[in-house]
């Protein structure tokens, strides 16, 4: 008789703890122009290939403490797995390179806008690939991104091509994590280890070339500070998604991922002051306008689905 009103104590405790780091996690997301930013004297594929090392040792120091290493075995001996994460790997990669680029060249207004396109991406992909069927309003809200795009590419006569491939790199990237077989610390782990070989080779290179941040580390040594927290500051809010996405509805996580998104764009305009014209307000406009409708859909279409399972 005690104890069944502490399940709903406890599962709304889980949702809360969900809701917090979820959060935190995208709120870190859209505060990494401030790191990126510090480190913008360092070329961007040399930002890329820190980051990937840094996050393989503090990830392998993540699972060392867990643990956790009986999946690697088992991965290793599946070409398949291997290959699909290589991919995966290559995906994130290209992902990162275009975001430091962006950040590092005064495009966070277009690397915030990437971002609030990628649901949508999802959404064709989810079509495209998986073969589901969305929703009329999914579609109107696709049609409405669409627009927005179009629009911005007439006004400045060019692809926004920063947003599309942040948007499309991140969208195929999440379709492949979706169905992959590892969760999110071990698939990161294994993402990290392929492409570290290639990044080590690449920093040898630059090192012994005497173009590296690593051969001027004395000369600078609070860059090369700023390059080895790269590790922890990837890990830790994909950490925090995953431990979030498990305690919270899809409905809820679609919300709250345009936190990181709206602060990286107030950061362009307030912090960085990045040119921002009445006509690509329009552009931002109808793509705001289609996440309303994808989100308001999405809140209605879960607060409908118990009602209806009863």
């Amino acid at each position: 008789m005690n104890r069944s009103p502490a399940a709903p104590s406890s599962a709304a405790t889980s949702a809360s703890r969900g809701v917090l780091f979820a959060a935190l996690s995208y709120t870190l997301w859209g505060l990494f122009p401030l790191y990126f930013k510090q480190i913008a004297q360092v070329p961007s594929l040399e930002v890329v290939a820190h980051r990937t090392l840094w996050c393989l040792v503090f990830l392998l120091g993540v699972l060392t403490v867990l643990k956790r290493w009986a999946w690697l075995g088992q991965v290793l001996r599946q070409p398949k797995v291997l290959a699909a994460f290589l991919l995966s790997a290559l995906l994130l990669s290209v992902n990162w390179l275009t975001y430091v680029w962006a950040v590092q060249n005064d495009h966070v207004l277009d690397a915030s806008l990437g971002y609030f396109i990628n649901p949508l991406v999802n959404v064709a992909l989810g079509f495209a690939v998986l073969h589901e069927r969305p929703r009329p309003l999914q579609w109107l809200a696709v049609a409405l991104a669409a627009a927005g795009v179009l629009w911005l590419t007439l006004q400045t006569g060019r692809l926004p091509w920063v947003a599309l491939v942040l948007a499309a790199s991140f969208g195929v990237y999440g379709l492949l994590r979706k169905i992959a077989s590892l969760g999110a610390l071990e698939g990161l782990t294994l993402e990290t280890l392929l492409l570290a070989p290639l990044a080590a080779a690449a920093m040898a290179w630059w090192t012994w070339q005497g173009q590296s941040a690593l051969s001027h580390g004395a000369e600078a040594p609070t860059t090369l500070l700023w390059l080895l927290f790269a590790g922890p500051l990837t890990a830790a809010p994909l950490l925090l998604f995953a431990a979030g996405a498990r305690r919270i509805p899809m409905a809820t996580l679609g919300l709250l991922q345009y936190i990181s998104p709206s602060i990286q764009f107030m950061l362009g305009v307030w912090l960085y002051h990045e040119p921002f014209a009445a006509t690509r307000l329009v552009g931002f406009g109808l793509i705001w306008a289609a996440l309303a409708i994808y989100s308001i859909e999405g809140l209605l279409r879960s607060r409908q689905a118990p009602a209806a399972r009863v």
